[in-house]
């Protein structure tokens, strides 16, 4: 706010008081959010960095197996398991909050299916393709579940970053000015006060020599 755009009065001063304490306030607030966040950032990228292993690990195992499984199978008996599942797994989408914030909640169902719905049979069935399917199965869970830990991990990367220039401007900027527009006023106050005693004095002076 320029000083020039200013009317120094008592009122105005009192609005900047207010808007002062309000700002320090909401600053205070802003930064524990802030910290909060930072905290709660450096926990999720644990959890992320854990899962990004087992990704890596159960998409390995997972590629062994298939392996094993058309080395002593053959393609076509892979294949035609494959396409003889009844069932498809299904993800949901839904949300929940951190710090006010609100993150993805990620949920699949039907990746574990059960022998009977599977649409093939045990005795039909190797127990290579069997080994292979539930590696696979293994895997979509790992990624489901890393899914919503990566999303949820740039999502609060993004809401520390918009935090922090909250933070930065309410510090830097905001607060200053306002700091500086209330000694102006209080300045402007205190002088147009003295001018005002001056000029009663001389008046006081002037009627006084007119007696």
């Amino acid at each position: 706010m320029s000083t020039q755009e200013i009317t120094p009065n008592r009122s105005t001063l009192l609005s900047l008081k207010k808007r002062i304490k309000l700002s320090k306030s909401g600053y205070k607030i802003m930064k524990m959010k802030r910290d909060g966040l930072i905290i709660e950032f450096f926990e999720v990228m644990d959890k992320a960095k854990k899962m990004r292993e087992g990704v890596s690990s159960d998409y390995e195992a997972a590629m062994r197996k298939i392996t094993i499984a058309r080395a002593a199978e053959g393609e076509i008996a892979v294949k035609s398991a494959a396409y003889a599942l009844k069932t498809t797994p299904e993800v949901k989408l839904g949300s929940k909050s951190i710090m006010g914030m609100m993150v993805p909640k990620v949920e699949a169902t039907s990746i574990h299916t059960k022998m009977t719905e599977k649409g093939y049979g045990v005795i039909e069935t190797s127990a290579y393709i069997e080994e292979a399917a539930m590696a696979f199965e293994k895997l979509l869970d790992t990624l489901v579940r890393a899914a919503e830990v990566e999303t949820t991990m740039k999502k609060l990367l993004d809401e520390i970053e918009k935090t922090k220039r909250r933070v930065n401007a309410l510090e830097f900027k905001i607060i200053p000015d306002l700091v500086e527009s209330e000694r102006f006023v209080s300045f402007r106050l205190e002088e147009m006060e003295r001018e005002n005693t001056i000029r009663l004095k001389h008046l006081k002076k002037k009627g006084e020599a007119a007696e």
